[in-house]
């Protein structure tokens, strides 16, 4: 099933705010093994980042419990803890760590998968053999999204293209530019410079759509999950992580999602942008339907992880995750 292209497509169509119900393909009545019962309604909003992780599963859960319906909507992270806090929902999703101030409002929180922010182009690039030899270092990407410094293509890889460089950034309160912030010496989402864009779709689109654009997205809108490869009309800049002005092998890992989430998991990508991704509650939940849904999430549910795109959480930190619940 093409889950990604279709989720993106839903989120492009319905404006990025409409609530998408999965309704269960059970018939009323029918039950799952063992005579489970669990009805009711679920209700999730926030980032981006895990709106096709929960989709998938939800959908899961749903045909495993037929009277149980599951509401998921995309709004950003700042939506998704907003919405947690203030009732609104039943689970926040989260894609950046829970800070002091929203441990002091309440905020409960569990981890249930990793990713990853990575800087985007445009497939057409003037200088993307170069970038793509060379990469660019964080010094390199701060100069372009913080300070300013870098305005060309040129200045970018050291050479003598004069074309501009244009920066896309995130307008909604987000996982991802916090993470992409964080990256660029410890910085925050309101010190990053650039055209500001609505959502992980909204930023895809604008650098697909200009030859001039870099902008960062969340792994699942940068690679397709049907083909596991970057999407049509996107690239993706290789980091250089040693600072030794190339690629080395070792750096070289962005041709299909499969290689980023090794690197992710063994460490090679660093983390920020990589980061845990989190379902949030005002307070730890009592629902006993919610906690049901967190449970499976922790168990069952991991192994739609990795084929929804993401890094599974290590062993120990499930156990210590699914401590959180009893």
């Amino acid at each position: 099933m093409k889950i990604k292209s279709l989720i993106f497509a839903l989120i492009l169509i319905a404006g990025l705010f409409s609530s998408i119900i999965f309704p269960s393909c059970n018939q009323p009545g029918q039950h799952t093994a063992g005579g489970d019962t669990l009805k009711g309604k679920i209700t999730i909003s926030g980032a981006f980042a895990l709106y096709p992780l929960v989709v998938k599963c939800a959908e899961v859960f749903q045909k495993l419990h037929p009277h149980v319906t599951i509401n998921v909507s995309a709004g950003g992270a700042g939506k998704g803890m907003t919405d947690a806090l203030n009732k609104m929902v039943d689970l926040g999703m989260y894609s950046k760590a829970v800070s002091l101030e929203e441990q002091a409002r309440g905020a409960w929180w569990i981890a249930i998968a990793k990713d990853a922010v990575l800087p985007t182009i445009n497939a057409n690039n003037p200088v993307l053999a170069d970038l793509k030899t060379r990469g660019l270092t964080k010094q390199k990407f701060y100069d372009i999204f913080i300070s300013g410094n870098i305005k060309t293509w040129g200045q970018a890889v050291g050479n003598t293209s004069k074309v501009d460089l244009q920066v896309f950034t995130r307008s909604d309160a987000c996982g991802a530019a916090d993470m992409w912030a964080k990256y660029l010496n410890n910085k925050k989402q309101e010190d990053i410079l650039g055209l500001g864009v609505n959502g992980d779709p909204g930023v895809a689109d604008a650098v697909r759509k200009n030859v001039e654009a870099i902008g960062y997205n969340n792994l699942g809108f940068v690679y397709e999950m049907q083909t596991r490869k970057i999407y049509q009309g996107l690239a993706v800049i290789p980091i250089d992580i040693n600072g030794n002005g190339k690629i080395d092998p070792e750096e070289n890992f962005y041709d299909n999602i499969d290689m980023v989430m090794k690197a992710i998991n063994d460490g090679r990508y660093p983390s920020p942008p990589a980061r845990d991704l989190y379902l949030v509650s005002g307070g730890k939940p009592t629902n006993k339907l919610v906690l049901n849904f967190l449970q499976w999430l922790l168990s069952d549910g991991q192994k739609f992880v990795n084929e929804a795109g993401y890094v599974t959480i290590k062993p120990e930190q499930v156990t210590a995750e699914l401590q959180k619940l009893k």
